[in-house]
């Protein structure tokens, strides 16, 4: 062992979750590797709508997420990582779904988180391709960001590597983790060793690589999102994120509202949209492409593989009818589509796990990755670390 290859601390995963854990490392002046099995990221950091909204979690995760957003700012302030200030808005459209953002807005004042309601009318003055029929009113959050993910990570990964204690190992599949009394250890396939005072795995939905016996035996479950980019709109202007009805009764940030139950329960489910998960997402990107979707389904673990790389004709086509219902957009012509898979627990809303002292497993961040990494990362690692 050298001073070359031994860290304070080594995370392995370069997702946003892992290299949010790297960020407030370095900020505490210690000596940090990020090791990353592809070149860059390529998984669920990668194949979101960069949608960061702190307004659908839960008051726990509210918190994480409105921390990130302090933290991508202040990011923003001092290197151009992509984030912009647009806000979200959810958008009603029947009684049941006003009800429930009402109920929210009420939420959120008692929370100290601003929110405002919106009528059909300003819903339409901020979109004005906007489907009257569809919007009975809105919720706006003014404070909310947006980011490209694909962009994102790699310009994060940049601006970490201008700190000097950090070390960035890209293309490098760690395939082994052990820790023994003060010290860890990890191994590459290529053969290569680093040592650390502490390990943190963020590895996402891969559960075959390290510690596979744990996951299996874990509540840990992936999900598989279908999504799609339409060709760039020249002269239709979508800012911001747009959740619709559909997000209105999925969102956990609804479900601690009064009526949410009662609304629920008259919910028809023999129907599509809850077959498949769906729920109706727009996000436009700087060039003018929009991102829509998205679909959810779900496998233990263990049954991972049977999720399968197929994406479904009859959900991209769902996504474009609802869409038109919702937007007038000048077109509809599909860019590309994609699935992303990221890990989530079923009875938890996060998977921590320590196989020892100085060894940590952190993963199952399900949806809130985006959104609550950053808030999420910088409690945790004054937790390992202390002040």
């Amino acid at each position: 062992m050298t001073s070359n290859n031994y860290f304070d601390l080594i995370v392995v995963g370069g997702g946003v979750l892992g290299t949010f854990h790297a960020l407030h490392a370095l900020s505490k002046g210690l000596k940090v590797a990020l090791f990353e099995k592809n070149r860059f990221p390529v998984d669920a950091t990668v194949r979101n709508f960069g949608q960061i909204v702190p307004s659908g979690m839960n008051l726990k995760w509210q918190a994480y997420g409105r921390k990130s957003l302090e933290i991508y700012q202040s990011i923003q302030a001092k290197a151009d990582i992509g984030i912009r200030q647009n806000g979200s808005i959810y958008l009603a459209s029947n009684d049941d779904e006003l009800q429930l953002i009402a109920e929210l807005h009420h939420i959120n004042r008692q929370n100290n988180y601003p929110s405002q309601l919106l009528s059909t009318a300003q819903c339409v003055k901020k979109y004005p391709s906007l489907n009257t029929a569809y919007c009975k009113g809105g919720l706006f959050f003014e404070q909310e960001l947006s980011a490209n993910p694909r962009v994102m990570i790699v310009k994060l990964q940049q601006y970490l590597a201008q700190n000097n204690r950090f070390y960035h190992f890209p293309g490098t599949l760690i395939t082994t983790a052990e820790a023994s009394g003060t010290q860890c250890v990890v191994r590459s396939s290529q053969g290569n060793t680093w040592f650390a005072g502490k390990v943190l795995i963020c590895s996402g939905s891969d559960f075959k690589t390290l510690f596979p016996q744990l996951f299996m035996q874990s509540d840990l479950q992936v999900v598989k999102l279908q999504m799609l980019r339409l060709l760039p709109q020249r002269h239709t202007h979508l800012p911001g994120n747009i959740l619709t009805g559909l997000s209105i009764r999925r969102y956990e940030s609804f479900s601690e509202c009064p009526s949410y139950t009662s609304i629920k329960e008259k919910e028809n489910s023999d129907t599509f949209w809850k077959k498949w998960g769906i729920h109706i997402l727009f996000k436009q990107e700087e060039d003018g492409s929009v991102i829509l979707g998205d679909s959810h389904e779900y496998a233990d673990a263990a049954d991972a593989d049977t999720l399968g790389f197929d994406l479904r004709t009859d959900v991209n086509q769902y996504f474009i009818e609802e869409g038109k219902k919702i937007f007038h957009l000048e077109h509809w012509n599909i860019d590309t589509q994609w699935a992303g898979f990221y890990s989530q627990c079923k009875q938890h809303d996060l998977h921590l796990q320590t196989p020892d002292t100085n060894l940590h497993i952190i993963t199952g961040i399900g949806g809130k990755g985006m959104t609550a990494s950053a808030g999420f990362a910088f409690e945790n690692i004054h937790n390992l670390f202390g002040a």
